[in-house]
C-alpha cells in the first residue's frame, strides 16, 4: 500500500493500493468491494457478524462500510431483523449490466415480439451462481396471480426455466443447486426422475410445468444458444392454466420454438 502527502489544497488523499503493475488505485473502494462480495457469497440477507467473517474484517470496520454503502443504495438493512442485503441501487446496476450483455439484448428483443404475437407474459433468464435469474419480464394481456421481479432466482426443478438449464447446462454447473433442491424436496424428486426429465426436455426441445411455482399457471420454456457458448439463456411463456387447452399449448409452443430458433440464429449458433 502507498499513500502521498497532503494535496495543494491541504486535503489528504485517500490511501492507495498497487496492483503489482505499477498502477495505483483507491484502497477503500477495494475494501468496500470485499464487503459486497461477502454479502453476495451468502446467497441472502446476512448479519453483520456473518459479513465480517466472510470478508475477513472486523465487525466495526464492516459496519462503517455498510453505513456508507447503505447511504448510496448499494446495501440495505431490514429494520426488523437487522440483517443486511443488497439495496435498490445494486439491483438496478445488476439488471443494467445484464441488459447490456449482447446475448441478453438480442434475446430480449425476440422475447418481446413473442409476447406481442401470443399475448402472454414472457420472461428471459440467464444462469447465475445459484440458479436461473430473471433478467426481463414482459407482461401479456392475460392477468396472472403473480409478480416476478427482475433479478429473482427461480427454482431448478419446479420451474420450466430451471428445467431447461438442468437439461442443457453441464451437470458440473447445476449439481450443487440440484443437490440442495433434492435434499429439500425429499422423495418428490429422485436422481432417476432428474435423468428422465433431462432426456425428455432435450428430445422435445422445451420444458413445461403446471403450477410448479404458482398454482394455476402453465409455463413453457426453451433454450437460446449463442455461438461457441455452452451456457444457454432461456425464454419462457407464462399463461393461466384455465386457457391451456392442448390446441392452444401446441400453438404457443410452436411460437416459442420459432422464437428461440431465430434468436439463436441471430447469435451465431448453428443448430
Amino acid at each position: 500500500m502507498a499513500s502521498t502527502g497532503p494535496t495543494e489544497n491541504g486535503e489528504n488523499p485517500e490511501p492507495t493500493a498497487s496492483d503489482g503493475l505499477g498502477r495505483q488505485g483507491i484502497q477503500s473502494v477495494e475494501t468496500a468491494m470485499r464487503v459486497l462480495l461477502a454479502l453476495e457469497s451468502g446467497g441472502g440477507a446476512l448479519s453483520l457478524s456473518a459479513i465480517a467473517q466472510a470478508s475477513g474484517m472486523q465487525p466495526s470496520k464492516v459496519h462503517r462500510y455498510l453505513v456508507s454503502l447503505g447511504r448510496i443504495g448499494l446495501t440495505s438493512q431490514d429494520p426488523a431483523s437487522g440483517l443486511y442485503d443488497f439495496g435498490a441501487a445494486m439491483r438496478r446496476l445488476g439488471a443494467e449490466a445484464l441488459r447490456r450483455t449482447n446475448e441478453v439484448a438480442v434475446a430480449s428483443g425476440h422475447a418481446m415480439r413473442l409476447r406481442d404475437r401470443t399475448g402472454h407474459s414472457v420472461n428471459l433468464a440467464v444462469w447465475g451462481d445459484r440458479g436461473p435469474i430473471v433478467v426481463s419480464w414482459a407482461y401479456g394481456t392475460r392477468p396472472l396471480p403473480l409478480t416476478v421481479r427482475v433479478g429473482a432466482t427461480l427454482p431448478l426443478l419446479a420451474s420450466s426455466v430451471g428445467q431447461v438449464f438442468l437439461a442443457y447446462l453441464p451437470e458440473s454447473l447445476t449439481d450443487e443447486v440440484l443437490g440442495d433442491e433434492l435434499r429439500a424436496k425429499g422423495a418428490d424428486w429422485t436422481r432417476e426422475r432428474v435423468a428422465a426429465t433431462r432426456a425428455e426436455i432435450r428430445e422435445r426441445g422445451h420444458a413445461v410445468t403446471h403450477g410448479g411455482v404458482i398454482p394455476g399457471i402453465i409455463s413453457i420454456a426453451a433454450p437460446v444458444f449463442a455461438a461457441n457458448d455452452p451456457l444457454p439463456l432461456a425464454i419462457s411463456v407464462v399463461l393461466p392454466e384455465s386457457i391451456g387447452t392442448p390446441e392452444h399449448l401446441a400453438e404457443v409452443t410452436g411460437e416459442l420454438h420459432s422464437t428461440v430458433k431465430a434468436a439463436s440464429h441471430e447469435l451465431g449458433h448453428l443448430s
